[in-house]
């Protein structure tokens, strides 16, 4: 098919920069325009962007011209990498214009008729659009990808709750600096240091998983039935956020083989394993000792699973496990191409 054509608004930040990389050659997709703030528009990208990835800036996208971030961009996709408080203005302007907005914005992601996917645990929940549609009388749609951590921890669930039934989750987030976008957090408040409370982090990963993991129906989403109860921690890491997970299942008798073998058998819906960005093997577990930790695991699966170890018998609940997963790619600009990908493969964009 010929390549539809995209914009990314946010552009030169951190997540903007990974949607950069992600697009340059994307297979689907071709990048027309870039837009980011005020001070930025009218330079070219290499003018205004401090490049902080280690893969090379494409020529290509280096001499293009910044634009306004506005709604009035040639594509038919926009990748918004905007703050929550400058989308809630600029992205329903976007779809108002029958765009496709796939968002990594927290300003929608629990409204009733927006879908917040992970394409293969609930990319049925992309039945949300036409009542979203409906309902605001647009031409097109805001679609949104959870924040970082709660992809992360969504993943590691699905597969137990659907084999076991998952009643009740602790988790405790290590969350790196990445995520804060740049320049984030001060070096004299991070280094030998761990900052907890993350602001509205923790209310983000308890709604959202939810959510995500919930059961679409007649259009709507019921939220899953299982209490989740999250802490969450910024730590001297500069990219993976790291998990510990502890969940107690409604099946009783389950073992860590078991636990093991629905990590390693879950794949999702056929339909989405060949999308260009899906991964084999969405979830990997490695029984490495002391693993898995971000210097050394965040970028297998090209940034875009989550890893699980160290699993262990939990005293108050059922088992306990580290999770991890690149914040920045699969927690953001990867998910939202993933998303896009599987609404380009339904036949929801022609």
């Amino acid at each position: 098919m010929s390549r539809i054509p995209v914009a990314v608004l946010g552009a030169t930040g951190t997540v903007g920069q990974k949607f950069i990389r992600l697009l340059a050659d994307h297979p689907w997709f071709e990048l027309t325009a870039i837009a980011a703030s005020d001070r930025s528009q009218g330079k070219s990208y290499a003018e205004a962007a401090r490049w902080r990835l280690d893969s090379p800036l494409p020529d290509r996208i280096a001499a293009m011209t910044l634009l306004p971030a506005e709604a009035d961009l040639p594509c038919r996709i926009v990748f918004s990498a905007l703050d929550a408080s400058t989308a809630r203005g600029l992205e329903p302007a976007c779809a108002r214009q029958g765009k496709w907005v796939f968002s990594n914005a927290s300003a929608f992601r629990m409204d009733p008729d927006v879908p917040l996917v992970i394409p293969e645990i609930n990319s049925d929940s992309l039945g949300l659009v036409p009542r979203q549609q409906r309902e605001r009388g647009w031409k097109g749609a805001i679609v949104t990808n959870g924040n970082c951590s709660t992809i992360v921890l969504a993943m590691t669930l699905a597969p137990l709750d659907k084999a076991f039934g998952v009643e009740k989750v602790f988790v405790s987030t290590m969350q790196a600096v990445s995520g804060a976008g740049y320049p984030g957090v001060p070096s004299l408040d991070i280094l030998g240091n761990v900052i907890p409370d993350i602001s509205e982090e923790a209310s983000k990963i308890e709604r959202e998983t939810a959510k995500i993991l919930g059961t679409y129906r007649n259009g709507s989403v019921e939220p899953a039935a299982m209490t989740i109860s999250a802490m969450t921690y910024r730590v001297a890491v500069e990219d993976g956020h790291t998990e510990s997970v502890s969940v107690g299942f409604r099946r009783g008798g389950v073992s860590a083989a078991d636990v093991v073998a629905a990590w390693r058998d879950f794949r999702g819906p056929e339909s989405v394993h060949a999308l260009p960005s899906a991964p084999a093997h969405p979830v990997e577990y490695t029984d490495a000792f002391q693993r898995p930790q971000p210097r050394r695991d965040v970028a297998r699966g090209d940034g875009m699973i989550a890893i699980t170890g160290g699993l262990k018998p939990c005293a108050l609940l059922d088992w306990k496990f580290t999770a991890l997963g690149h914040n920045t790619v699969r927690g953001a600009a990867g998910a939202s191409v993933l998303n896009a990908e599987a609404a380009a493969a339904g036949g929801l964009l022609d």
